[in-house]
């Protein structure tokens, strides 16, 4: 019993530590890689629309259920 922290507590840092590796073998391959300003601007900008798309498509959702739950449950809403 006394030996599953020790096992578990070391599997976790090889992880972390493969991790750790790799996050930073992949920042600095990137950042060796020569892009084009501009279209690395484009490419942030169109995830930035994706995100923001969804955030609010999410938000409708979430409010439009919320409204159909309250109103189910029989609460008055005011409007």
């Amino acid at each position: 019993m006394d030996w599953i922290p020790i096992v578990l507590v070391t599997f976790k840092a090889l992880v972390l530590a493969t991790g750790m590796f790799y996050a930073i073998k992949w920042h600095y391959d990137q950042g060796k890689k020569k892009k084009d300003p501009a279209a690395e601007q484009r490419a942030v900008l169109r995830a930035s629309g994706k995100v923001i798309a969804i955030f609010l498509l999410l938000l409708l959702v979430v409010g439009l259920g919320t409204y159909y739950v309250v109103k189910m449950v029989g609460l008055e809403t005011v409007m």
